[in-house]
């Protein structure tokens, strides 16, 4: 399937033309689209340059590829990530606790990818309905006791939602916040769907993390908005939302979970929207300058990492990755690596035996890594890097040596201290 790609001239949030390059980036491949064939993975590359509207500050990726190819074959599932599972029950005990949604009250996710959101609200009683457009995923999901709408997010959805269950007391949309070219139909749609008295959480990887500490691995094709707190606030008072709580986590290295309300709802904003707004101000998150700074943090480590590169070839060393991650294609075509990496390891069902997305680099069990011992392995999956390099002591142990290169470049031995992965 071709991709199809147009190019937006205005901001997805405000419609404003008053848009900005402030990163250039390397175009990349579809990060999913492995392939079983070495020549046929994903050659095409398309943009993921950052642009800032200079009206209500939102960065975001303007070069949009068609949802259908997208999500069509879309491999990631939440529920095989420890991590996201237990953030997730802690997220539906915190949600539970402090709004108190009647028992039995409809939960709808947006994006709900395998259901493990969900979950833990339909073991405490409630109804839950998930949408996703990933077909198989949603497939699964519904299989598994998490009945789950395989399309993206539309008002008719919502309306078809609330005449089947009503109302929902709870709306969540986590980590796909960012993933909607059309985020105004998407926020009407959740409108739509909210109760009265219902909230509305979501969770997006915040953009001042992003810069601080330079998060390269979570620029892709997926995440079209980066999102602040000043803009997303004027953005759902456009749609007849108000911003009532946010809270900064470390989730993704380094995220928000926002919660809003309908217009005149219930509950009194908490100090923390105001107080992360002014921050934002202080630090002039709005002005292009403060991403343009980014992006020479981006050129930094690109030189650093050329500076590696160089000397792995005059010794004739031998490098692998770890982890088919969707950051990967972004760290390779950023960083220079697509010719210096001899293979990936993953014990991804979907992925071994297969060929990485443009690059062509084939994917083996990670049980490889001790019959291959390659010299450098770069961790893609840079967010579990702690995780990769601690069940692999033995690889260190022997001689190996692990190289991060995001958020900055360092190369962890046996005897290397890790504590800033």
């Amino acid at each position: 399937m071709k991709a199809q790609v147009k190019h937006r001239d205005n901001c997805r949030l405000c419609h404003s033309r008053n848009v900005q390059l402030v990163v250039k980036l390397a175009p990349i491949p579809l990060a999913e689209k492995y392939s079983n064939s070495p020549s046929g993975a994903g050659d095409e590359v398309f943009p993921i340059d950052l642009y800032m509207c200079l009206d209500c500050g939102h960065v975001q990726i303007l070069d949009v590829i068609d949802s259908e190819t997208l999500w069509v074959d879309y491999t990631y599932h939440s529920g095989q990530t420890k991590g996201i599972v237990d953030h997730f029950e802690q997220v539906a005990e915190k949600v539970i606790a402090r709004y108190r949604p009647a028992r039995g009250a409809l939960v709808v996710d947006v994006g709900s990818n395998d259901g493990s959101l969900l979950r833990p609200f339909l073991r405490r009683g409630y109804r839950v309905v998930g949408i996703d457009p990933a077909a198989d995923i949603a497939r699964k999901a519904t299989a598994s006791g998490v009945p789950t709408i395989a399309e993206l997010m539309s008002v008719d959805i919502a309306l078809r939602i609330g005449a089947e269950h009503g109302s929902a007391a709870v709306v969540t949309a986590f980590n796909v916040f960012a993933h909607a070219d059309d985020m105004g139909s998407m926020a009407d749609s959740i409108r739509t769907l909210l109760a009265p008295d219902g909230v509305f959480l979501f969770e997006v990887q915040y953009l001042m993390d992003i810069i601080d500490h330079t998060l390269l691995g979570t620029i892709f094709h997926e995440h079209m908005s980066h999102h602040s707190l000043k803009p997303m606030t004027a953005f759902l008072a456009r749609h007849d939302m108000e911003l009532i709580d946010v809270e900064r986590v470390t989730i993704q290295k380094g995220s928000i979970i926002g919660t809003a309300q309908p217009k005149g709802g219930p509950r009194k904003p908490t100090p923390a929207v105001a107080e992360l707004v002014a921050l934002e101000a202080e630090r002039k998150l709005d002005r292009p300058e403060t991403v343009e700074r980014f992006g020479a943090k981006l050129q930094a480590l690109k030189r650093q990492t050329a500076g590696l590169v160089e000397q792995w070839r005059k010794r004739g060393a031998k490098v692998a990755g770890y982890g088919a991650a969707r950051s990967g294609p972004t760290l390779i075509a950023q960083l220079g690596l697509g010719k210096e990496i001899d293979c990936i390891f993953d014990d991804h069902p979907q992925k071994v035996g297969k060929y990485s997305p443009g690059d062509h680099i084939p994917v083996v069990p990670t049980s490889e890594l001790y019959k291959r011992k390659p010299d450098y392995v770069i961790i893609l999956a840079w967010i579990h890097a702690k995780k990769i390099v601690a069940a692999n002591r033995k690889y260190l142990e022997e001689g190996g040596r692990f190289v991060v290169c995001c958020p900055e470049v360092q190369v962890i031995g046996a005897d290397s201290d890790t504590s800033r992965l």
